[in-house]
């Protein structure tokens, strides 16, 4: 949207109840579209941020099994995100649907087809896509009515695919540029350490410690099982927010990890702690712990995946490795 539009966005992860209210305040005369980021752990959060925000249009991404404890369940997920779909329904103009996500569609299964612009790989979406290339980065074909594009990204990881997707419907709807969309998502370069790779001098680093919850913790494991890397660290924190889901959630963890080639596994927290006699692997009940021992190993020519909740500060162990 920034390519063509006067656009405002919410920063870094302020995307709570100050968050929100933050954003809204920086909208300026001039603003052609706000970009509200809106996090929730409960129900009736999100349709609290919509009564201050009054959103034309609605996009969730994706659901997974984030903050289990907090929603009451996976189903209770559902509910709580499906308070931005209400909201568009009764007050709203449009929402935009990855027509992929079986749950997503049964969430918005009520609103009538000229609320919803679909996006995916059937070539019914109003926006259809290709995932053409991996390794590491993505590249993507995509084509909306006579309009076709094709980039490659510096985006990694397959289940980004579907976000970028959503940029690109996006763009279409709102009348950007084939040649804008591809400038646009081509120079993007993640940082914050969602799904951002990190060249350092001896080790090459795959950053996504941002949070995790299982559904993450899953996609992350699963690409970095498909990268063509020899030498590979896999490195997971605790996942926090799961309730009565917790001990179950981590052992499933474990339990893909022993169907994963990989040379190194350090686990970190105490739930992971729980299985680590399950499986080869280095346990440490922090991540300060764990990152002083990775500086101590002097490890070079490997490739690293980092993942973990917040609450488990992984990102010290990628300060640790050279």
């Amino acid at each position: 949207l920034a390519e063509k539009f006067r656009t405002l966005a919410t920063k870094g992860n302020l995307n709570n109840h100050i968050g929100v209210p933050l954003t809204i305040l920086s909208i300026g005369d001039d603003t052609e579209f706000a970009v509200i980021e809106m996090g929730a752990n409960h129900q009736k959060e999100i349709e609290s941020y919509c009564l201050i925000a009054e959103p034309d249009y609605g996009l969730i991404t994706n659901v997974g099994k984030a903050h289990l404890e907090g929603f009451g369940g996976f189903e209770g997920v559902k509910k709580g995100k499906g308070e931005l779909y209400r909201w568009i329904h009764e007050s709203g103009k449009m929402i935009f649907r990855n027509e992929n996500n079986s749950h997503l569609k049964e969430m918005s299964s009520y609103m009538s087809k000229e609320k919803i612009y679909g996006y995916g790989t059937d070539s019914s979406c109003s926006t259809q896509g290709k995932l053409t290339g991996i390794q590491p980065f993505l590249s993507i074909e995509w084509k909306c009515g006579d309009q076709r594009g094709k980039f490659d990204s510096q985006i990694i990881g397959e289940y980004n695919f579907e976000n970028i997707l959503a940029a690109i419907a996006i763009g279409n709807y709102f009348g950007v540029e084939p040649d804008q969309i591809k400038h646009a998502i081509a120079s993007y370069s993640p940082d914050n350490s969602r799904s951002q790779i990190i060249r350092k001098e001896k080790n090459t680093i795959i950053l996504d410690a941002y949070n995790a919850n299982p559904t993450s913790m899953e996609a992350a494991l699963k690409n970095f099982e498909s990268l063509d890397s020899a030498q590979k660290v896999i490195c997971i924190g605790d996942m926090a927010e799961l309730g009565e889901d917790s001990e179950r959630e981590h052992e499933k963890i474990i339990q893909l990890l022993k169907k994963i080639r990989h040379e190194l596994l350090l686990l970190v927290g105490p739930q992971f702690g729980n299985f680590k006699n399950q499986i080869d692997c280095v346990h440490f009940q922090d991540s300060t712990s764990a990152a002083q021992w990775l500086k101590d190993q002097a490890l070079h020519g490997k490739t690293f995946l980092i993942k973990g909740s917040r609450s488990s500060k992984m990102e010290l162990l990628a300060s640790a490795i050279d």
